[in-house]
């Protein structure tokens, strides 16, 4: 874990103590040279493949929420039940493979917006995030 003082800040900040757990998450979120999309479940399985220590659900559920609270990750919702959570934080919109279920990020320049209805009374727009569905051609 070449991050270890970057990574026990980020458990801190977040409220959380720096368990050898939680170091292992961090390691397989923050320590990849390109961002990635994940569920927590694809989490789950990618810390297994790499640790021969098992970390229960409710610890990287958890600990996923306390990074995306703090502003380490971006939770992006496909549906009423399918979140995916994005290591980069940037402002930036998605294609959604509906097939291979998965994110591909779009540069946030490569989208024009236009035309932006006001919020209701007392509300102010806190983000705009554009996913567009997606799936290969028939042929």
């Amino acid at each position: 874990m070449i991050n270890l003082d970057s990574f026990i800040k980020k458990l801190r900040k977040s409220g959380l103590r720096p368990t050898k757990q939680r170091l292992k998450i961090c390691d397989v979120l923050f320590n990849k040279e390109k961002t990635f999309h994940f569920t927590i479940n694809d989490l789950i399985k990618i810390i297994k493949d790499k640790s021969d220590k098992d970390i229960s659900l409710a610890t990287v559920y958890n600990t996923v929420h306390a990074f995306k609270k703090s502003g380490y990750l971006k939770e992006i919702s496909i549906n009423s039940d399918k979140s995916y959570f994005d290591t980069n934080i940037s402002n930036h919109h998605h294609f959604y493979d509906v097939k291979a279920n998965e994110l591909i990020d779009i540069d946030s320049n490569n989208i024009e917006l236009k035309n932006i209805p006001s919020p209701p009374q007392g509300k102010s727009i806190k983000e705009i995030d554009v996913i567009i569905k997606v799936e290969n051609d028939s042929q």
